[in-house]
């Protein structure tokens, strides 16, 4: 039920819109003012950005846009005397100053609650320390690795557990500061940049299992140990590409039911355990493609971009229904948004495929190095709803605004039968040299890889070879295999069946019309004929 000895709420926003935390947290915020508004609360929101939606002075009972410091949160708090502190709307910007607040002695000072996670839970998530020893005493999988607070003690500690390593600053997001090493010489330099970034002074020296399958569950749970997996995403990309910078799907697509629900119950122990009693987390699995083995990565307990796009793909409404648990209702007391009739506390179960593409923008920072990392380079994404992955990847491709009608197929890319004439002009060495360039730009993550597995395929290789050299699973490449044989479909057939197989691949009309030598116009006007709409 909702808490009655509550009426002022503080909710601290994300700050400036940077790489690494845009607007999803604007989203996440907006929806959950309104949620908050509605249920009789006063909202007094504070963030430093005024070109954001939730700034605008109907979201909120008050709005000061101000400096997102501790001492500017004080002087707000020592005016408006909030009952109650939500921060887990505000991304890594808003849970790092509550920590600060705290531990500063500020909310005791002014007895303000932390709600939606409490002080103890923030920690035991953000320090790696801690949320690895907590892995350990449960039980659950975690890569090898060492604490520590100096260069020479990270160098110390990394020995022992041997290359190649990742370095993880504590408290930070988008990935900052963070980095893969795979030799001593570049070990110092990466290791003082992660210790600049993290703003306890703390990096976690960890194995590195880049190369394995990545998956997140966004997972709710309420104060009655009611527990609900909103929504599982794989990353096409494996281990090593920030998420922020990773194709994703959901849900999951090459999991097994029994892979699935071990990840499920690993979820909820971790959730329990961390201590997140009225609210959402995220939570990064590893799976090792050899044998199945799960290794948890980390956790956020707060609404991240992992829960914006979870919550656009199933409908969830996550950061609303965050709010209301912060507040004292439990999961099976808010309706559905959807269906109105069904608690909470079900289980979303789509029957579509999502994909999230990143959107780059390398043009305009000339001096950035393209190679995808740990570290998140996107400047945005594009969301897709297809009843397929074909249908899906396809659609997004279109959305990114790059000039591609598709994954292909579209006059941008090469065709098999142009790419082959043209290679059977050139010499042995010229061959040779383009073959290892197809190579090179597979083993280097990179913004236009997906493409780069189109053109691999189209060349000849193998989807066994691509997969050694991506490290990207072989459902995803035979998926796009299935979209390059169709477009040679589609240039020999253009009947009814053939036009409806092209449209549940994702070909759009520009596409088809491209491939069949006809215009848009006449495609279009083919298909509704036959009733394909």
């Amino acid at each position: 039920m909702k808490r009655e000895d509550i009426e002022k709420i503080l909710v601290i926003g994300s700050g400036p819109i940077v790489i690494g935390q845009a607007c999803e947290f604007d989203y996440s915020g907006t929806q959950a003012l309104k949620a908050l508004n509605r249920e009789g609360f006063k909202t007094i929101l504070v963030n430093s950005n005024p070109a954001t939606i939730m700034t605008d002075p109907e979201m909120a009972w008050k709005v000061y846009i101000e400096p997102l410091t501790a001492d500017w949160i004080e002087k707000i708090i020592a005016k408006e005397r909030p009952d109650a502190l939500l921060p887990t709307l505000g991304g890594q910007t808003a849970l790092n100053l509550a920590m600060e607040l705290n531990e500063r002695g500020i909310l005791k000072k002014y007895s303000v609650e932390i709600i939606g996670a409490t002080a103890e839970s923030i920690k035991r998530a953000e320090s790696r320390d801690l949320f690895k020893k907590l892995m350990k005493k449960i039980g659950v999988n975690v890569p090898e690795s060492a604490i520590a607070r100096s260069v020479s003690a990270a160098e110390k500690k990394g020995q022992r557990i041997g290359l190649p390593l990742i370095i993880r600053p504590a408290f930070t997001l988008g990935g900052t500061g963070g980095a893969f090493v795979e030799n001593w010489k570049s070990f110092r330099e990466m290791a003082k940049k992660a210790l600049d970034a993290s703003p306890a002074g703390e990096i976690l020296i960890e194995k590195s299992v880049r190369g394995w399958k990545e998956f997140e569950l966004e997972v709710m749970r309420d104060a009655k140990d009611n527990c609900v997996v909103v929504c599982s995403i794989e990353n096409v990309d494996p281990m090593g590409v920030h998420t922020g910078d990773s194709i994703t799907v959901a849900p999951a697509q090459t999991l097994t039911d029994r892979e699935y629900q071990k990840m499920r119950e690993l979820a909820f122990k971790i959730i329990r355990a961390v201590g997140v009693a009225t609210g959402g987390a995220n939570i990064q699995f590893a799976v090792n493609p050899k044998n199945g083995e799960i290794f948890a990565i980390e956790m956020n307990p707060r609404v991240s971009r992992s829960s914006a796009l979870a919550s656009k793909a199933t409908g969830f409404p996550i950061a609303k229904i965050a709010a209301l648990l912060a507040v004292g209702y439990t999961l099976d007391e808010i309706p559905n948004d959807i269906t109105k009739k069904t608690p909470s506390s079900y289980e979303p179960v789509i029957d579509y495929t999502v994909v999230k593409i990143p959107r780059f923008a390398f043009e305009k920072f000339l001096r950035a190095d393209e190679t995808l990392t740990s570290s998140m380079k996107s400047v945005g994404e594009v969301m897709s709803i297809g009843r397929t992955f074909k249908e899906a990847i396809q659609k997004a491709v279109r959305g990114l605004e790059i000039g591609r009608a598709g994954l292909g197929g579209d006059g941008a890319g090469l065709s098999l039968k142009t790419e082959k004439m043209r290679m059977l002009k050139k010499s042995d060495s010229e061959r040779k040299k383009f073959m290892r360039e197809i190579k090179r730009k597979l083993v280097t993550p990179n913004c236009d890889r997906i493409f780069n597995i189109k053109y691999a395929l189209q060349m000849g290789f193998e989807i066994d070879e691509i997969s050694r050299l991506s490290k990207i699973d072989k459902w995803f490449i035979s998926q796009i295999s299935e979209i390059v044989k169709e477009e040679d479909d589609i240039r020999k057939n253009s009947g009814s069946e053939a036009l409806r197989r092209a449209k549940q691949f994702g070909f759009s009309d520009i596409q088809i019309a491209h491939l069949s030598g006809k215009t848009e116009e006449q495609v279009r006007n083919a298909r509704k004929k036959m009733g394909i709409v």
